[in-house]
């Protein structure tokens, strides 16, 4: 009996050569190179994409989504903002940097976006807003673009990068929790990769 990928007992397996699990979050190295690129290269749209990715930590459903108006307080970017997640359906909050906030800025003026415009509008015409296909590919351009191997990183990536970096200065798994919306710290706890003891150690050395 044979099967499509060769006879019984042969078969290849759907993930050999693919690097599957959760992808790695960037180091602050890697985040300036990025941005830097995206500056010289005067690419306002996707420096502002990047910005708002890294700080929001939002999921790609999430972030290509937005409206202009849910970052903007009447003409100006606001220093914080709040979203109804998809897959939840809880809020989640999250600060906005002031070069962010720059970058954002730019870019609404530059393309003249109203404050029910999506903030990432698509370029198909069959979908108004950035779609989250069309997004990973951007995502993996930029990770490319520094010289990683892109096929190791993707999507969340993006959401996890500064909430790993809260987590190594704060070590406060609390706060991270609050910061990516998760309702259970066990979340939390898979998301960054860390064990299961430990983390439950520092959570209840944080606890008040």
């Amino acid at each position: 009996m044979e099967t499509q990928n060769g006879p019984a007992g042969n078969r290849v397996p759907w993930n050999k050569g693919k690097l599957t699990g959760q992808k790695p979050p960037l180091k602050l190295p890697e985040i300036w190179a990025i941005r830097t690129r995206l500056q010289m290269s005067s690419n306002i749209h996707e420096l502002a994409m990047f910005n708002l990715a890294i700080d929001s930590k939002l999921r790609a459903c999430d972030l290509t989504r937005l409206q202009v108006q849910d970052v903007c307080q009447g003409t100006h970017v606001g220093s914080r903002a709040m979203v109804m997640q998809q897959k939840t359906q809880r809020p989640v909050q999250f600060e906005i940097t002031e070069q962010t906030r720059q970058s954002l800025e730019a870019w609404i003026r530059a393309r003249a976006l109203k404050s029910t415009d999506y903030l990432f509008p698509s370029r198909l015409h069959a979908s108004p807003h950035l779609s989250t296909r069309q997004y990973a590919r951007v995502v993996h351009r930029w990770i490319a673009s520094i010289g990683l191997d892109d096929t190791a990183y993707g999507t969340h990536t993006m959401r996890r990068t500064k909430a790993s970096l809260i987590y190594r200065r704060t070590k406060n798994l609390r706060a991270v929790q609050l910061l990516l919306g998760h309702s259970k710290l066990e979340s939390t706890v898979r998301y960054l990769g860390i064990e299961v003891d430990d983390a439950l150690e520092m959570a209840e050395q944080t606890e008040v």
